[in-house]
């Protein structure tokens, strides 16, 4: 139970470096942590006009791969059928939208070190 509830700390401090960093690129957050039956979205945020679904995935090694590895094909169909959840939930179908994925890892000095991956994968 130890090692899942600093699992989930670890989630939420990468989630919230994320959202401080994306803020800081003029992303317009609009939603975080929206659960759906089927699974969550971390971030729904605007950029420049485009709905942008942003992937945050933490990590503190390479113990179990890299933070990019961690968004396999499996991993980007649920998030494409999230996506999909979510705009039939608030519509919006006619902008555009893309799928970000932001890395967080510990820098040198200790703090956290974010990457956007922009577009990082299609719905087709």
């Amino acid at each position: 139970m130890k090692e899942r509830q600093s699992r989930t700390a670890l989630g939420r401090a990468g989630e919230e470096a994320a959202a401080r960093h994306l803020l800081g690129l003029g992303y317009r957050i609009i939603a975080r942590n929206l659960r759906f039956r089927f699974g969550e979205l971390d971030i729904v945020a605007e950029e420049d006009g485009c709905l942008v679904f942003v992937e945050v995935k933490t990590r503190t090694g390479v113990g179990y791969g890299t933070a990019a590895e961690a968004v396999t094909p499996a991993k980007q169909r649920q998030l494409i059928r999230l996506a999909g959840a979510y705009l039939a939930t608030v519509g919006g179908g006619e902008c555009p939208c893309r799928f970000d994925v932001v890395t967080v890892e510990p820098g040198p000095d200790g703090a956290w070190q974010c990457h956007v991956i922009t577009d990082a994968f299609g719905a087709n």
